[in-house]
């Protein structure tokens, strides 16, 4: 007996055979299954797409004969060019074992498809800053907020990594990264990580350099790939050139101790604010250099021209005194 079960099983199986025992397919998307039966046979028979994990459990969905072209399955019969089952919308929970089935009285022709749905495979990510890069907000100091996007995948989680030289240390699980003169380091890399169950990409490399570190009011600057380049050069020339004076008022008073009288002055001191510029060192020993040398210059005319002098003195002091006896004879 079961021996002749198997038999009519596989003589059925050649009655009805698909291109696809198993279909995996991503959520949201769509697939098409296509199978082929004896037309001779069985061309006026009702054709059918059920669910179940068994021929005995399995629950009708949509037939040939009443097409509701609402549901997201829909089963043609193309006759010769056989059978065609669309399913669309695909959700996790469609995920499951289905069956192709052709009606007979005594023993249904049925052929099972196993169906799983997968994420989307995400993309790589691209970086992007919320705010206008031309306008150079992190010259001046302010924020700058960062966003990581993919243009494909589903299900995406985004993290944020700081690289070192050893290792890439997790920032945070977020799409979107804010660096401010607090948290930005002299020199850092960034870069983001989007990932799903099915896959996992890196963005491209964001980097971060500070000119001059502060807890507000600091300046640096970034660079997006694919963003527009720019630095903060003249920021940091004005800065140096305009740094506008600190002036502090401080009243003294001096006490006398024969008199026990006090008197009040006040005192104005002007602090000049020094602000750090990347000067080469060469520059910076060359201008010195120069100036060492125009001072040993003036100082070596300085002394020739006293020297002169002197000598000038001398000689005029020397004729003098020979002219005098000639004239003193003369008389």
């Amino acid at each position: 007996m079961k021996i002749l079960c198997l038999s009519l099983l596989f003589h059925a199986s050649l009655q009805l055979q698909c291109d696809n025992a198993k279909i995996t397919a991503h959520i949201g998307g769509e697939f098409i299954l296509i199978c082929k039966y004896d037309t001779s046979r069985y061309i006026y028979s009702k054709k059918y797409w059920c669910r179940g994990d068994s021929r005995s459990s399995c629950e009708i969905l949509v037939d040939s004969e009443n097409v509701n072209k609402m549901h997201k399955s829909v089963i043609i019969d193309q006759n010769k060019n056989g059978i065609f089952v669309k399913v669309t919308n695909l959700q996790f929970e469609d995920t499951g074992v289905y069956w192709v089935g052709i009606d007979r009285i005594y023993a249904d022709i049925m052929t099972s498809v196993k169906v799983v749905i997968t994420e989307v495979p995400v993309s790589k990510p691209r970086l992007w800053a919320l705010s206008s890069v031309v306008d150079r907000p992190t010259c001046w100091g302010q924020h700058m907020t960062v966003r990581c996007g993919c243009t494909k995948g589903t299900g995406i989680q985004y993290s944020w990594y700081q690289r070192t030289p050893h290792k890439a240390i997790l920032l945070q699980e977020s799409s979107d990264l804010k660096l401010h003169c607090g948290t930005v380091k002299e020199v850092s890399a960034y870069h983001c990580v989007a990932s799903n169950d099915m896959s996992r990409e890196e963005s491209d490399i964001l980097s971060v350099q500070v000119l001059m570190p502060a807890d507000s009011n600091c300046i640096y600057f970034v660079r997006l790939p694919g963003q527009p380049i720019y630095d903060c050069a003249d920021r940091m020339s004005t800065t140096a050139a305009t740094s506008p004076p600190l002036s502090t008022c401080q009243t003294a008073t001096i006490h006398s101790d024969t008199t026990n009288q006090s008197l009040q002055t006040n005192q104005t001191v002007t602090l000049f604010n020094r602000t750090y510029t990347e000067v080469p060192l060469w520059y910076t020993l060359l201008r010195w250099g120069s100036l060492v040398s125009l001072l040993i210059f003036l100082c070596i005319v300085l002394i020739c021209t006293r020297t002169r002098h002197r000598i000038c003195k001398s000689e005029k002091r020397k004729v003098h005194f020979r002219q005098t006896p000639h004239l003193a004879q003369c008389l």
